[in-house]
This record gives structure tokens, sequence and C-alpha cells, in this order.
């Protein structure tokens, strides 16, 4: 029997649309150590109709806009080893900072960086699998409940 989803996939497959998809995949190959699946498909004008990466475990597929799109920022989140050292990297690699790592009460590490062509990244760390009682309490430690303060309270869409 064919599998509905095929190998190597996900139910959900994240699209990332850019004015420089090459430029975008350069940047999750220094930063996520993304692994292009094949070649570019290349169409009319020599933008990049259809591009497909892995990112871990999950593949991420990319595309170039047309000249009269707005642009459509992608926002997505992946659990990474090393939180910390991924941001960096990221930042180095010319994101924007978004939100520090910041341990939150569920047990996750989470920061947000922007990357240069507008997508918003929440990279984190799995710290601790906490049952239901242990989060309860953790919601109402100071520690955590400034922490979520910060990390909700921060714009993640630029003003006009």
């Amino acid at each position: 029997m064919t599998n509905p989803i095929p190998d190597g996939y996900h139910t959900v497959t994240p699209w990332i649309i850019s004015r420089d998809t090459a430029s975008v995949i350069d940047f999750l190959k220094r930063v996520f150590d993304a692994e292009p699946l094949g070649d570019p498909v290349y169409v009319e004008g020599g933008k990049i109709g259809h591009a497909e990466v892995r990112i871990g475990d999950s593949v991420v597929m990319l595309f170039d806009s047309r000249d009269n799109w707005v642009d459509t920022p992608a926002y997505l989140r992946l659990y990474v080893e090393d939180s910390v050292e991924t941001q960096r990297r990221a930042i180095e690699a010319g994101a924007e900072e978004v939100t520090r790592q910041t341990e939150l009460f569920f047990g996750d590490r989470v920061g947000r960086v922007r990357d240069p062509f507008g997508n918003l990244w929440w990279i984190q760390t799995r710290l601790a699998d906490l049952d239901y009682p242990e989060m309860e309490r953790r919601m109402n430690d100071p520690k955590f409940i400034e922490a979520m303060r910060y990390v909700s309270g921060t714009e993640i869409i630029p003003s006009r």
C-alpha cells in the first residue's frame, strides 16, 4: 500500500517564500545545518521555483516570490540540541535577536531571532520533561512569571 505521506516528510511541511531563496538556503545551511535535497528548480527569469532542505528530521520547502507579491515572512519553531549556540550562529549570520534565550516554566529554553529575510525563528531546546503538577508549580514561581512576561511582552512583528 502506498504511504500517503512520502518518506522523510511529516504531516505539515512549511514553505518559506522569499525574494532571494538562494541566500535563505545559505543562511539555513550556516545556522541550522540544513541539507539541500537535490538542486533547486529554476523557472523563467532565473528565479527558484522550488527547493527543499532538511533541517534535523524535517523538510522545509522554499521558492522565490513574484516581483509584485507582498513579503510573506514565515514564523517557525525549531527544536535544536543547543539553542544558545544555534542562536549565536544565527546572529553571527546576520539575524537580529528578538528575545534572548530564556528558560520557561514548561521546561524549554527559548529565544527568537529574525533572519535577514524577515522570517522569525523560535529556537528551542527541551531542558526538562515535566509533569503537569511541576509545570503548575513553576507557573507560580516569580522567576518563570518574569520569564513569560519578557517573552510574551516582546514585539515580534515590526511596527510600521
